[in-house]
């Protein structure tokens, strides 16, 4: 499972079951950035239906590979997720995937408001597809 964790979103993908290919499933939805507990029950939910043996957590880190300010951020939502599902969480360097995201966007035609639909699912499934391409195990 790859998720792209944001201050109101996170955007999910899940991979086949040959772990070869990423594809975008939904984007779990919250008022508040701290209220996350119908988001971890969401990603639990998944993790049954999916049969997730690993998460893979976009890290947004700066061009120069320094944490920012997410980053931090990243990190506590990586170590709930793990308390609460028992399910390891590997974290991947997320930088340009928006950009990526926006650009697949350009070619599929999705315009203004809907861009923001399916941005975070794009980019999760970015996230995965990546870590798909170079994992070492």
């Amino acid at each position: 499972m790859g998720l792209d964790y944001g201050s109101k979103t996170v955007g999910v993908a899940i991979s086949d079951e040959l772990l070869l290919t990423a594809q975008g499933k939904e984007i779990i939805r919250r008022k508040e950035e701290n209220k996350l507990r119908k988001t971890l029950a969401r990603i639990e939910e998944l993790i049954v239906e999916y049969g997730v043996e690993k998460i893979i957590l976009g890290l947004p880190v700066n061009m120069d590979t320094t944490p920012s300010v997410r980053s931090e951020l990243c990190l506590e939502f990586k170590d709930k997720i793990e308390r609460r599902t028992g399910i390891p969480v590997t974290m991947w360097d997320e930088r340009l995937t928006t950009v990526e995201a926006d650009e697949i966007m350009d070619e599929l035609g999705i315009r203004g408001r809907d861009r923001k639909e399916y941005v975070d699912m794009i980019a999760a499934q970015i996230i995965l597809q990546d870590y798909l391409n170079n994992r070492k195990d």
